[in-house]
């Protein structure tokens, strides 16, 4: 019996073993298309920094901008355009590619088949979109101090916050898409949801520039604590709430996410 319990032990690997084979498997599957997507995570937010950053930051009211936090618009702009790019990586990637696995090509289901359970898939995907958060951040990290809108030590701070907000967006939209499993409901989430949250989070304008009862809900937004924390970071401004509260909000949705995604998932694979 003892043997036996030895073989069995052997055979299955740590969970933090299975959860890094998922990872491992996107990494090798996402060097088909690396060169695009590292293009595609600096060649978007370069474009938004030099049309508003610099453009519309060279024609706002030189007063008004200099009240902003960071002292101009483009200083502004900058933390929040890094976590915003990285909420919507998150949302892309755990859209469409978790439909993939679940749905168009049950990957996911061969997964599972093998001794990783769902939360090890979970984990692993999630590991992966923060991963990838991480490296979009850091290139747009070089353009913000390439112009100059923040110092290197503050927008590498910044980077770690984006790779927060990814994790706090990955678990619930997954969650979300294994909940609707259908691409009508995926395109409202990012039109409907993601894209108002990019808008009016804070991204682009102090949300004191919203009417109240929008201002109200902003801390329902964890893009917004996401750029109140990044502008911390990187430009050293005040936020209008304590900073581990931002921290803990955004933490907290990461493991709220990862347990409905682990769940949901859980549940379709299993039954």
């Amino acid at each position: 019996m003892a043997t036996d319990t030895r073989t069995e032990d052997r055979a299955t690997p740590p969970a933090l073993t299975r959860a890094t084979s998922v990872l491992e498997g996107r990494v090798l599957a996402a060097r088909r298309t690396f060169r695009s997507a590292v293009a595609s995570a600096l060649l978007n937010p370069l474009l938004y920094l030099l049309a508003m950053g610099l453009g519309i930051g060279a024609v706002a009211d030189p007063a008004q901008a200099a009240a902003l936090p960071g002292g101009s618009y483009l200083a502004f702009l900058a933390p929040g355009l890094l976590v915003a790019t990285a909420m919507q990586l998150a949302a892309s990637e755990s859209l469409w590619p978790v439909m993939v696995g679940l749905e168009w090509r049950r990957t996911y289901h061969a997964i599972v088949a093998t001794p990783v359970r769902p939360l090890d898939l979970v984990l692993g995907n999630l590991a992966f979109i923060v991963l990838r958060a991480g490296i979009a951040g850091l290139l747009i990290g070089v353009v913000i101090v390439a112009v100059g809108a923040a110092p290197p030590g503050g927008t590498l701070v910044a980077v770690g916050v984006a790779m927060l907000v990814a994790a706090a967006f990955t678990g619930l939209v997954t969650a979300f898409t294994a909940r609707v499993r259908n691409h009508q409901a995926m395109t409202a989430l990012l039109r409907f949801g993601i894209v108002p949250l990019f808008l009016f989070s804070g991204t682009f304008f102090p949300i004191d520039r919203l009417p109240a009862a929008l201002q109200a809900i902003a801390p329902l937004s964890p893009l917004w604590h996401g750029a109140e924390l990044a502008r911390l970071a990187a430009l050293g401004t005040g936020t209008a709430w304590p900073a581990a509260a931002h921290l803990a909000v955004l933490a907290a949705l990461a493991v709220l996410g990862a347990a409905l995604a682990e769940r949901k998932i859980a549940e379709l694979l299993t039954r």
